[in-house]
């Protein structure tokens, strides 16, 4: 699509949402919201935490600023499909694997993308089990289907991995168990397939938590990041294989960590942030790229998943 062709079209930017990310994802489609107000376009906001299929009925061209669950997972893209809606970001297949980290690794591992190792536990499998059988501490537990770090835990030992798949498993019945990694984290982002300038992010409290992440002064962002060409290049190289590796589309962001040995890819997201703390925008816009013309191309890749 054009500036000319969606000019005359309503625009509708699905926010909110029922997930655990609703507030960030009302920070991303405001934001959103605003930028293509200012350049002229007939936007409304569609907040999917309630009945809105109504609302969607109404409008043309779906900009889904949606995160998680219901948003992020590929469910709010199949019923976008349904109703014949154009839709940015990725399709019905993308945003499901993406969404699910084990899926995603298991398509990063046949990619040949580096990633750490990892055990899988199930809800209703004995956790008394899995627990014994994990010897490589420290680990990662996370549930499969979150984001923004919820309910991802650091564990040392026995008693702390029982307690993280105990929290991970209230979430999702699937929990990854990940071997960590001590590095660098370091992210890059991918815009209609081609890689923007690494980030490294630097969070005070040494973890990247949804604190971090959400509150202003809590991380440092080096941009670009101080790390070695050679290095810039394989991560640009191995988010851009990785989102094609999924499917991807539009607008989305490979996280990574790095140290002296190597590099590793953790998770592809499909639907980054777009709120002043968020990296995307930082990235593109060390690209040359305005938040209003990102927001703008992002707008012109929507289409439906065919």
């Amino acid at each position: 699509m054009t500036s000319r062709d969606l000019q005359s079209k309503r625009i509708g930017v699905l926010l909110g949402g029922s997930s655990a990310e609703r507030e960030i994802s009302l920070r991303t489609g405001t934001a959103i919201l605003k930028a293509l107000e200012s350049l002229g376009y007939s936007v409304i906001a569609v907040d999917t935490g309630s009945e809105f299929i109504s609302d969607l009925k109404q409008i043309d061209v779906a900009v889904v600023a949606l995160h998680g669950r219901h948003g992020e997972d590929g469910t709010i893209q199949g019923l976008l499909e349904m109703l014949q809606v154009p839709y940015t970001g990725s399709g019905v297949l993308a945003s499901s694997l993406a969404m699910d980290k084990v899926m995603t690794k298991r398509m990063l591992q046949q990619a040949g993308i580096p990633t750490p190792e990892y055990d899988v536990f199930h809800q209703g499998e004995d956790a008394e089990a899995f627990v014994s059988s994990q010897t490589n501490f420290p680990l990662v537990v996370k549930p499969s289907r979150e984001g923004s770090t919820i309910g991802i835990s650091i564990v040392d030992g026995p008693g702390a991995l029982a307690k993280g798949l105990d929290e991970a498993v209230a979430l999702d019945r699937t929990v990854l168990v990940e071997s960590f990694f001590a590095g660098d984290e370091l992210t890059v982002g991918v815009l209609d397939g081609e890689a923007l300038p690494v980030i490294q992010i630097v969070p005070q409290s040494g973890f990247y938590d949804y604190e971090a992440k959400y509150t202003k002064g809590k991380t440092e962002y080096l941009l670009p990041a101080p790390i070695s060409q050679e290095l810039t290049h394989q991560l640009q190289q191995a988010a851009v294989l990785a989102c094609r590796t999924l499917g991807c589309r539009g607008g989305a962001r490979v996280d990574f960590l790095a140290n002296d040995k190597g590099w590793t890819c953790l998770e592809v997201n499909t639907i980054p942030g777009m709120t002043s703390t968020s990296l995307l925008p930082k990235a593109a816009a060390e690209a040359g790229i305005s938040f209003e013309r990102l927001c703008e191309r992002l707008l012109f890749d929507a289409g439906l998943d065919k």
